[in-house]
């Protein structure tokens, strides 16, 4: 899966980073979600102040661990919504570095 993005994971729990595909280069952040239930995201994606999407922390079957999984739509994505997970960044040591992996849908 091509990784279109890069984060880091902060002190207070929140991410920062950069989206970044062939046509898009910008700076995002993830803001923690005030849930009122819990279906609502745990973070609200930004990029500048502008929302492009939302994400939720999810268990993985498999595993039973935590990932984080993200739904971004904008204008520049045209008319369809991009799904991606956050996943830990290839050949890093760093646990704190992830990468945006996009799942694309056929």
């Amino acid at each position: 899966m091509p990784a279109i993005g890069h984060m880091i994971k902060q002190a207070d729990g929140t991410y920062q980073g950069q989206l970044a595909t062939l046509s898009i280069r910008q700076n995002i952040h993830f803001v923690k979600n005030k849930k009122a239930n819990d279906n609502q995201p745990d973070f609200i994606i930004m990029a500048n102040d502008v929302e492009i999407g939302a994400a939720w922390i999810k268990k993985a079957i498999s595993s039973g661990k935590d990932y984080i999984s993200l739904s971004l739509a904008a204008p520049e994505f045209g008319p369809r919504t991009l799904y991606a997970n956050l996943g830990r960044n290839a050949g890093s040591k760093d646990e704190n570095k992830f990468a945006i992996i996009w799942n694309p849908v056929a």
